[in-house]
């Protein structure tokens, strides 16, 4: 998912060094007020309004529909020196249920950044819930089958990704931390993904 977002921010980037800004800016919303679990894609449409863009993925052999809100600002300073600040926010639903929500930010003051040099510290079948977000601070994304592989499990998300340079000459950074987690919220899976150079 996250390497879809890169692709959608990548383009915005580009967009906004050229005319000063793309996409419309949103505001990320309040916690409880789309469910993983139980939330409908008329419920992020109620929530979030129109979306900058749809489509769709196979995840673990079943269909997903996405839905993308995404902005990027060329005139602006990201999260470090040289960054275009920009924010996506994408959610995923199957058989018409919100499986998935994860929001993205190089932006200073909501920044998705998270210390990847401690990802080797969740030890899968006895680090717990509790102490990953000791660990990481809070998570920017959540998900469930089939974004995940086991349907009786429930997984976190860390990412952040940034784009460096202009227009003609453009670096872009990306990572993304998945965990899984139990009924009894202890570590069953880890994985980590990163591209590009900071």
């Amino acid at each position: 998912m996250i390497m879809k977002n890169m692709r959608v921010l990548l383009a915005l980037v580009s967009v906004a060094l050229l005319s000063g800004c793309a996409g419309s800016n949103f505001k990320r919303p309040e916690p409880q007020s789309l469910m993983v679990g139980s939330s409908t894609t008329a419920d992020v449409t109620r929530v979030m309004g129109n979306p900058l863009q749809t489509g769709e993925l196979l995840k673990n052999e079943e269909k997903v529909k996405i839905t993308r809100y995404a902005y990027a600002e060329g005139a602006g300073s990201g999260r470090y020196p040289g960054v275009v600040p920009a924010r996506a926010m994408v959610f995923s639903t199957f058989n018409d249920k919100l499986v998935g929500q994860e929001f993205v930010s190089s932006f200073p003051e909501d920044a998705t950044e998270f210390d990847e040099t401690k990802v080797q510290q969740i030890v899968k079948g006895k680090s717990t819930r509790d102490e990953v977000v000791a660990l990481l601070g809070k998570p920017n994304g959540e998900a469930i089958y089939p974004l995940i592989k086991s349907k009786t499990e429930a997984g976190v998300i860390y990412s952040y990704s940034h784009a460096k340079g202009n227009v003609f000459n453009m670096k872009f950074y990306s990572k993304v931390l998945t965990v899984s987690f139990d009924a009894k919220n202890v570590v069953t899976d880890v994985v980590y993904e990163s591209s590009g150079e900071k």
